[in-house]
């Protein structure tokens, strides 16, 4: 949600939205592909599961490979994009001036003592957070609204490229494919219900993301949006804003809390996977082991890329992409040809298949033409 008005910054409102929209379409599309696919696998399936019976044992490490790259990229944008913040925090609040890195090396300790403790700990910590994060939000919508500009979400795009550059970090604002199985074995195989799920749980973020555009996007124009300088100008500039010290403090606040609450999220799954593969016990020696293995890989990038959270996230994409879009559109081809698809099937057949290939490779391909410096860098 942070990341959304610093990746459409130059596109203006209404290509912000299409594209948006775009991936909004292909996510709840290839999440429908998934049901097609657990409704012939047993009800605890998971992705290393599905991947295996369809795709065999090479589908399976590419699974396994896409999930822990997935996991990395994202905690290393949480650890880089919430140093920036922190290092903000304590530069204003105790008038002292730390480096980022040093930042973000005091917010993976923090966040990693919190994993450690245990599941039941993370998740009454989370609710907290969560509680008070839709509170602000809530408060930060009506403080914000008398100051959005109608003559903002007209403005059209300052730079082509850019519109290539923002595809990958939008993409991954629709990445839940992760808990489709989860899903699958609370609801059980009942795929009329999983159906309405799918497109009710994508749905409410698209109406939630479009509504926070037309906040950011409406109370700043293209070119200040361009010059906010990543994840804490951008914080700085929306704070700045409405000149009410209540706006510049709800803003900040719901910021924090957006990357802790996800990070806290993110790192859980990656501490657990780790714990699963590794065989590691639950002990106090193998939990500490565990978030060595979870944490030292991603603070060590946002150490080099103290300024790379918009960049992990592009890099999160390609895993992504592999993940909620390729490995289910192979696996549905192959699970059609194999059966005789007497149940729940998606509309569109093998050219729905194809035309998700081809979406997947274009996001692959924006962030590559990025990551090359033939099309504009963001954040």
């Amino acid at each position: 949600m942070l990341a959304l008005p610093i990746a459409s910054a130059g596109l203006g409102f209404s290509t912000a939205l299409t594209l948006i929209v775009g991936c909004w379409l292909l996510m709840t599309y290839t999440a429908l592909l998934m049901l097609e696919l657990h409704q012939y696998a047993p009800r605890d399936a998971t992705l290393n599961t599905l991947a295996k019976l369809w795709l065999g044992k090479r589908g399976q490490y590419v699974a396994n490979f896409s999930v822990i790259f997935l996991f990395y990229a994202l905690c290393a944008a949480y650890i880089a994009g919430g140093g920036a913040q922190l290092q903000d925090r304590i530069n204003t609040g105790f008038n002292v001036s730390i480096a980022p890195q040093l930042a973000s090396v005091l917010l993976a300790v923090l966040i990693a003592g919190v994993v450690t403790l245990g599941t039941s700990k993370v998740d009454k910590f989370n609710r907290v957070l969560f509680s008070i994060k839709i509170v602000v939000l809530a408060s930060l919508f009506y403080m914000l609204t008398p100051y959005v500009h109608g003559q903002h979400l007209l403005e059209m795009p300052v730079e082509q490229g850019l519109i290539l550059s923002a595809i990958p970090v939008v993409f991954t604002s629709f990445g839940f494919h992760g808990s489709i199985p989860s899903i699958v074995k609370y609801v059980g195989l009942d795929i009329k219900t999983l159906r309405k799920v799918m497109i009710a749980g994508a749905t409410l973020p698209l109406g939630i993301y479009i509504f926070w555009q037309i906040l950011s996007q409406g109370i700043m124009s293209q070119n200040d949006l361009l010059n906010s300088q990543g994840l804490s100008g951008f914080v700085q500039s929306m704070a700045s804003i409405a000149h009410n010290p209540n706006v510049a403090t709800a803003v900040k606040l719901f910021a924090d809390l957006a990357l802790a609450t996800s990070f806290l999220g993110v790192s859980l799954g990656l501490f657990d996977f780790f714990a699963d593969t590794f065989k590691k016990a639950d002990t106090k020696a193998d939990r500490i082991k565990t978030a060595l293995i979870t944490f030292i890989p991603p603070l060590g990038f946002a150490i080099f890329y103290p300024q790379g959270f918009i960049m992990a996230l592009g890099y999160a994409a390609i895993a992504l992409v592999i993940l909620a879009v390729f490995l289910p559109v192979a696996m549905v081809y192959k699970q059609r040809k194999s059966t005789q698809n007497t149940g729940y099937k998606v509309r569109s057949g093998n050219i729905g298949l194809a035309i998700a290939a081809l979406c997947g490779l274009t996001i692959i391909s924006a962030q590559g033409l990025q990551m090359a410096g033939l099309i504009p860098a963001i954040g």
